[in-house]
């Protein structure tokens, strides 16, 4: 039988700003109230669009409470506590789910490169430590390592695990896991250009980058879906593509802290070893975003 879904819809990945002494707390929120103002369904904190690899310990557990407390149960809150130090996870994922968040998003562990058994007894080590449901997190292209879907299967029989985000972008691989694991496990899409396509398959919604500078039409998107009216969905889906492209023409989150930077949210300062994006990209999303009329 399905879990209960953390939510429904669409999620921003949210950026972490940052100034010159490390976090811009009065930035967030006003990050934090904007999505929330623009009727985004989730948020989550801490994860890869967060910048999470480069916050250190007692940094990302503050950044979490803090983001919790400008949220204040308005609406969801996934944390990312995701590591290849296992143990580190569990540490994290403890301290998210005292914290009050309402769920943890836990990536697969990158560079160790673990087998599929591997990831079976690390995901259950973590989802054992968690008073929170689990959501896992599987994008290949960055952490070398992919959840196969009959894995996915014997990971949906943990209480504690109830969805993923699929970032694998093989739509093929994707349905396989539909097939084998869609009545344990909901699936939200990673991809923001593969949205409509997971929806039709069964996903309940998407954990986007998108949604950073366009946190209403992500929503829009989705509830359309839902709402029978495919074909706006898809319009939406079509309409937005370049800008999703532009949004991934260097890696994440490069483009997305320059588009918010450049909607006057936060400084386009980035952790090393990522470094603002180049200029020939840049003219490129600074015109898609005036096309879409975010600047």
């Amino acid at each position: 039988m399905k879990k209960t879904p953390v939510f429904k819809g669409a999620a921003t990945a949210l950026i972490t700003p940052f100034n010159e002494s490390g976090v811009d707390y009065p930035a967030l929120r006003r990050l934090i109230d904007w999505q929330i103002e623009e009727g985004i369904n989730a948020l989550v904190i801490c994860g890869t669009t967060g910048e999470k690899s480069t916050l250190g310990v007692d940094e990302h557990q503050r950044l979490l409470e803090k983001a919790l407390e400008y949220i204040d149960g308005r609406v969801p809150v996934i944390a990312g506590t995701g590591s290849n130090d296992i143990a580190h996870s569990v540490l994290m994922t403890r301290h998210a789910c005292k914290a009050g968040a309402d769920a943890v998003l836990c990536v697969t562990p990158y560079y160790n490169k673990a087998t599929q058994g591997g990831l079976v007894k690390s995901f259950f080590t973590v989802a054992d430590a968690a008073e929170k449901p689990v959501i896992l997190y599987n994008v290949p292209s960055r952490t070398g390592v992919g959840i196969e879907p009959a894995t996915y299967a014997r990971l949906g029989e943990h209480e504690n695990i109830v969805a993923v985000k699929e970032a694998n972008s093989d739509i093929s691989r994707i349905v396989e896991t539909f097939a084998v694991a869609g009545d344990k496990l909901d699936i939200y899409s990673g991809n923001d250009d593969q949205i409509v396509p997971i929806l039709a398959m069964g996903g309940i919604g998407v954990i986007s980058v998108l949604s950073n500078p366009m946190p209403a039409a992500t929503v829009e998107m989705c509830r359309r879906f839902f709402d029978g009216d495919i074909a706006g969905s898809v319009k939406l889906q079509t309409e937005l593509l370049p800008l999703i492209k532009a949004l991934f023409c260097e890696v994440n989150p490069i483009p997305v802290k320059a588009a918010m930077a450049a909607m006057g949210f936060c400084e386009n300062r980035l952790r090393l070893p990522l470094v603002p994006m180049e200029s020939a990209h840049e003219e490129v999303l600074l015109r898609l975003m005036k096309e879409q009329g975010l600047i």
